[in-house]
């Protein structure tokens, strides 16, 4: 759509503009040539022939846009997210499913869940990183509701080990405890904004765990300096 868009209405300025409207003029008169098969007689015969001849052309050149068009991939016009921004994209789309009890996303949320993906330390999420987050979100939000089966809005303590089993994580019972009394309330009860930060950070932890688990004996052995960075900025 972006490249029939600027084709037909002539795009930008210069060389590209020049693209633009002219092969919007020729699909113009091509469709303008397309319905001038009214007129009587042998002439009438001559204007279908012509009008059949201008839609086989048409029938090319949108072909081969589309096919353009197919293999074109936007990308956002700011290649970065901050904290405040990954918060007001998460609050609007809380807003859009009711069933999911949140008191929103707030910017502390915000600022740890960026902190626990930013690999380059930019303060701010990269497209990819952004990308990767965005999907986990989407399964963990299906997750979320299939393990909530009183359907409160809200994951209790003895849905939570197969909500976090279904997404990957394996743990121990006082793992299990521990990230209760961390990210749930005084019932015991996780809300949608709690699940996902604790599993952002589970996410980010495995995956730092693995990167400096060379040689994949399941242990690692960090300095101070490698200690405050991964426990700091989180």
């Amino acid at each position: 759509m972006f490249l029939v868009n600027s084709f037909l209405k002539g795009g930008g300025g210069g060389g590209g503009g020049g693209l633009g409207g002219g092969l919007g003029n020729v699909i113009g008169g091509l469709i303008s040539g397309a319905g001038g098969g009214g007129g009587g007689g042998g002439g009438g015969g001559g204007g279908g022939g012509g009008g059949g001849t201008a839609m086989r052309i048409l029938g090319g050149v949108i072909s081969a846009i589309s096919e353009a068009a197919a293999q074109y991939n936007p990308e956002p016009p700011d290649m970065e997210v901050s904290a405040t921004e990954l918060m007001n994209i998460l609050n609007k789309v809380v807003t859009r499913h009711p069933d999911l009890k949140t008191d929103g996303f707030g910017i502390d949320t915000c600022r740890s869940m960026v902190a626990v993906m930013d690999s380059d330390t930019t303060g701010k999420l990269g497209f990819q990183e952004f990308k990767y987050l965005w999907n986990n979100i989407k399964k963990w939000q299906a997750i979320y509701k299939q393990f909530d089966v009183d359907r409160s809005g809200t994951i209790c303590s003895s849905e939570l080990p197969g909500a976090f089993e279904a997404a990957g994580f394996h743990l121990n019972e006082h793992l299990y405890n521990m990230i209760i009394r961390r990210y749930s309330d005084e019932g015991g009860n996780m809300d949608f904004d709690n699940f996902i930060s604790c599993l952002v950070r589970l996410d980010a932890m495995f995956r730092a765990f693995k990167s400096l688990d060379k040689d994949g004996t399941g242990q690692i052995q960090v300095n101070i300096q490698e200690w405050l960075q991964l426990t700091m900025y989180s």
